[in-house]
């Protein structure tokens, strides 16, 4: 298993993200689209689950996202890419993580609906202990045209900034910029982990590829236990954080 050096893990520390190319094999990646698409066309019923991110009212959906798809197929947890990225997740932040939770999000062709700028963190409960990471694993080709993600280097060392709502039950936002960020292109199969606190957005999807992502979110598994004691397992509406 691909295993992460120092200069790796201080990146991750100092930049608040990083790129890990080749996650995945050719193979692997075939099999995870092959699912997603029994997620996208509902052979997989996660209809409760399920929601436009854009926050709109439309009869199709712009930003599809299905949260906690390993319940829907317990398996996958047994499968390359949990248990790669947990593997990597640990390294990363300590041998007590655990995943908290997955989820797919989807740009469907010609939808150009951006992902405002957020920080995961706002979504989620204050914690004492603050160690969280996503990992961002491309199933296309995600590049600039069709919704590739934006990180601003160094911001998970600042406070969380204030956010509000988009739509109705649609993204949360803040005020970011391209201009003092990174985009970052990845091929499939490839990945990038983010901290918890790390400013992100993207574009929308301007071309006729779709821009599908498969994430899983860690956590120290005391905070994990922490969240389900007070009711959250991240499949419920969303919520900005306050304190």
């Amino acid at each position: 298993m691909q295993q992460l050096n120092a200069k790796q893990k201080t990146f991750f520390d100092e930049e608040g993200y990083l790129v890990v190319e080749n996650l995945l094999t050719v193979e692997e990646t075939a099999y995870y689209s092959n699912l997603y698409a029994s997620f996208l066309d509902n052979r997989i019923d996660a209809s409760r689950y399920r929601s436009d991110l854009s926050g709109g009212d439309n009869k199709e959906e712009k930003i599809t996202q299905i949260m906690v798809p390993s319940k829907l197929v317990p398996d996958l947890v047994h499968k390359p890419l949990h248990q790669k990225t947990l593997a990597m997740a640990k390294e990363l932040m300590g041998n007590d993580i655990e995943l908290d939770f997955d989820m797919l999000i989807n740009k469907a062709p010609y939808t150009d609906t951006i992902t405002p700028w957020h920080q995961d963190a706002a979504y989620w409960i204050d914690m004492p202990d603050k160690r969280a990471a996503s990992c961002w694993v491309a199933i296309d080709h995600a590049y600039k045209e069709n919704g590739c993600m934006w990180y601003t280097p160094k911001s998970h060392l600042s406070p969380i900034l204030p956010h509000e709502q988009t739509g109705n039950k649609g993204a949360l936002k803040c005020e970011g910029s391209e201009e003092n960020s990174v985009y970052i292109e990845l091929r499939p199969g490839s990945c990038v982990f983010h901290q918890g606190g790390t400013l992100h957005y993207s574009r929308g999807n301007s071309t006729s590829d779709n821009r599908r992502a498969f994430i899983t979110n860690f956590r120290p598994k005391a905070m994990i236990q922490l969240e389900r004691e007070k009711g959250v397992d991240h499949t419920g509406e969303r919520q900005i954080r306050t304190k």
